[in-house]
């Protein structure tokens, strides 16, 4: 049977650990009172006589409080008189010591109590005022459907009723003439227009009888009575997705299509939004529900009477009596099944309950099948290429290098890059952190660690094999011309396969990617994400990637792969000006996501300083190009400069920023107070080599003399040490947005909701 500390720590929720009962101290209590207890229970033996009096108590006792003994060594040589005082005297303190210890436990005990309650009553609070927001959100929602249902209905009837030549102007006419048609207490047709135009305001009857009073006209605006909870606010429908209108606007007329179009879209936005607070609030209810349950443990410590009144307290308690959440819970599910679900309970399960999917064997066995082929295969390939002397300069090695070194570095780092990931989802979940919460992933599609592994050993497998085939050939008297397009018709393979539509492959993991890089590309024009800004760091490693793709495509499409020329594209003035951008690009991206999450975030001077973090490392790396172009001492005296202050820059916001290291009052030195690894060398052993691995940089200003193919190389694996610091800061990363999330206690999604209160003067 498994112990229930284990069951415990299996079990808990990690953002709200501080929550939950300090079951390991407690034990500790626990512990101390059943030694006491023993040691009583030793001593209060009648002996039978004093002989074995003067046995026992060396044997049992002395062991345990030689501290006691020590002052009575001339105990042997008294009378059984002054041994049984000694005795008797030693058996009060043994039992005011039990009494001191279960006091003690029992104070304890009664704060973890009032922890739980407190925390248990705060947290019911704020689902059960979500509950009403989001029933009241729900009416609004229902009220705007019927609005449409009616409108659609009556506008069929007057096209209808109209002819032909006549039914462009009665679409554009039809909000006026239903107007003046409606019944002033009915829904009137003009709120659509004002749907369209920037949503739809309610107001209450005394608002409406004010304006009705002050003799304004019947205008454009449907009034709904809501009885608001604040009688001074008022309910405004507002879209946060303003860039909705220009899209779904642009090039369709309103009047033609009746204004139908975009205030559908509208109302399908709120539901889905409204939708999926309701999920998100069953799930937090399921949270807690779990929390109750698994708070219930006193030990059996002496078979005291203590025991069974405390438990009677307990099962008193709020956290314990209260079934407030159990309600809500049966509320929100029947809710949800009638409204979203049509009646469906099975269909309703699947969002709240939504199955989770056991990791398969078969996941294992074939990253051990790819992971020993992509190993054999290697092995042929180093043997190959040593026979041929493939990379000798001085046997076609340069040609080689040059034109199949960037489309086979592209895969190996970005197989590197998938391989550390799964290593990082491997330590998170080891280490509890929610990883998914954090990340807002879906937990039945999210990748695991193992799929992680297949990916990189899938990836590398193949890449290998074809190099293998690539050198097989160009090493033999077969002259295939063709096989020189190998590594570019490997990259159209692979770019297909990550457009694919067909649901082969992760495909909901690839489909995610996409939508993600989509957003880095057009930054600041989308809200930015944790997942975006994360993905947008990890390009910032990838900057070599990126050129070497560009490399290849420019090669493939200019012919270079046929003439086996790599001047065509290295010496092209255009292909170094695309060059430069790519190399600054994912800096640039980046900045502007801090500069737009600056603006949504009450204008945090944190987010301009983390831009300028990536302005410097843009200015650097500038820098360094322009060295590479005219290498005098001037500009070597730029570079470093200019990237010592980088540097410094990237590791303060590695360190104190992004990892929550030094800081000054911190219990541990240079490292925070929280932390999740128990080893606290593993920290600092981190801070060396994320430094060291920031000074890679140093390499490409010194004067070393390389030839072309030993450069090439080397410039592999300073890319490859580059992507493993990423995927060494990527576990610490998390680690500190982990530990945030556990000291504000949030462990469900906030999910925005479409209609929000407003004062009634704005």
């Amino acid at each position: 049977m498994v112990k229930f500390s284990r069951q415990l720590e299996a079990q808990l929720i990690p953002e709200w650990k501080d929550a939950f009962v300090n079951y390991r101290q407690l034990k500790k209590n626990v512990k101390k009172i059943k030694l006491s207890h023993s040691s009583s229970i030793v001593t209060s033996s009648p002996p039978p006589d004093s002989s074995d009096n003067r046995r026992m108590i060396p044997s049992a006792i002395d062991n345990l409080f030689s501290f006691f003994f020590q002052r009575h060594n001339h105990r042997r040589r008294h009378t059984s008189n002054l041994v049984d005082d000694d005795l008797e005297q030693f058996q009060m303190e043994l039992v005011n010591s039990r009494e001191q210890e279960v006091k003690n436990f029992f104070e304890k005990l009664e704060k973890e109590l009032e922890k739980v309650n407190r925390f248990y009553e705060a947290k019911e609070a704020d689902f059960i005022e979500r509950g009403d927001v989001l029933e009241k959100q729900l009416r609004i929602l229902i009220d705007l459907k019927r609005i449409l249902h009616d409108r659609r209905q009556r506008f069929r009837k007057t096209l209808n009723n109209t002819s032909s030549s006549d039914a462009e102007d009665s679409v554009s006419n039809f909000s006026e003439s239903a107007t003046e048609n409606e019944d002033p207490e009915g829904p009137a047709d003009d709120i659509v227009a004002a749907l369209e135009r920037n949503g739809v305001t309610f107001i209450n009857s005394s608002a409406r009888s004010k304006a009705k009073k002050g003799g304004k006209p019947r205008t454009t605006s449907m009034r709904i009575d809501i009885p608001p909870t604040n009688p001074t606010k008022t309910i405004s429908a507002v879209t946060s997705m303003i860039w909705e209108d220009v899209v779904n606007s642009s090039g369709k007329s309103p009047k033609k299509e009746g204004g139908d179009y975009i205030t559908r879209k509208k109302i399908q936005c709120a539901e889905k939004m409204i939708r999926g607070a309701f999920v998100e609030l069953y799930r937090g209810l399921g949270l807690l529900n779990t929390y109750k349950k698994i708070l219930k443990k006193f030990d059996k410590v002496s078979g005291q009477q203590e025991s069974v009144s405390y438990l009677r307290k307990v099962r008193r308690s709020h956290f314990a009596s209260s079934d407030k959440v159990v309600r809500l819970g049966d509320e929100v599910e029947i809710t949800f099944t009638k409204h979203f679900a049509s009646n469906d309970r099975k269909k309703a399960m699947k969002f709240l309950r939504p199955h989770q999917s056991k990791e398969s064997h078969s996941v294992t066995f074939f990253v051990g099948l790819f992971t020993g082929c992509f190993v054999s295969l290697f092995l042929m390939y180093a043997i190959l290429a040593h026979l041929a002397g493939i990379f000798s300069a001085s046997n076609g090695g340069l040609d080689y290098i040059e034109v199949s070194y960037p489309i086979f570095s592209v895969f190996s780092l970005l197989s590197l890059h998938i391989f550390l990931y799964g290593c990082n989802l491997y330590a998170w979940r080891e280490t509890r952190i929610n990883h998914n919460f954090i990340f807002e992933f879906s937990p039945n599609t999210a990748l695991k660690s193992r799929d992680a592994f297949l990916i990189s050993a899938v990836l590398m497998t193949v890449v290998i094999s074809a190099m293998v085939v690539h050198i097989f050939f160009l090493s033999t008297v077969i002259s295939i011309h063709h096989i020189r397009f190998l590594p570019g018709v490997l990259l159209l393979i692979m770019t297909f396969l990550l457009f694919s539509p067909f649901n082969i492959f992760y495909r909901s993991t690839r489909f995610c990617f996409l939508r993600v890089i989509r957003n880095i590309i057009l930054s600041p024009f989308y809200r930015v994400l944790m997942v975006d800004f994360f993905m947008a760091d990890q390009l910032t490693s990838q900057i070599p990637l990126m050129r070497h793709m560009e490399f290849t495509a420019c090669l493939f499409m200019a012919g270079g792969f046929q003439t086996n020329s790599y001047n065509t594209c290295s010496n092209d003035q255009y292909f170094k000006i695309i060059s430069y951008i790519i190399s600054f690009l994912p800096y640039w991206w980046r900045a502007m996501q801090c500069l737009r999450r600056y603006m949504e975030e009450g204008y945090d001077l944190n987010h301009i300083a983390n831009a300028g973090k990536y302005i410097s490392a843009m200015v650097s790396a500038a820098a360094r190009l322009k060295y590479a172009l005219n290498p005098t001492p001037f500009w070597l005296i730029v570079v470093v400069a200019t990237s010592s202050a980088a540097t410094m820059y990237q590791c303060y916001w590695d360190f104190v920023k992004d990892w929550g290291f030094f800081s000054n009052s911190s219990k541990n030195r240079f490292l925070r107070d929280d932390l999740i690894l128990k080893n606290k060398t593993i920290y600092y052993v981190s801070i060396i080599i994320n430094l060291v691995l920031r000074l890679a940089w140093i390499q490409t200003i010194t004067s070393t003399n390389l030839g072309q193919v030993e450069h090439r190389l080397v410039e592999f694996l300073l890319a490859s040490l580059e992507v493993i610091r990423r995927g060494h800061w990527n576990y610490y990363r998390l680690e500190n947005e982990h530990l945030n999330n556990v000291g504000k206690f949030r462990a469900v999604k906030a999910v925005p909701l479409p209609f929000r209160e407003i004062d009634s003067d704005d």
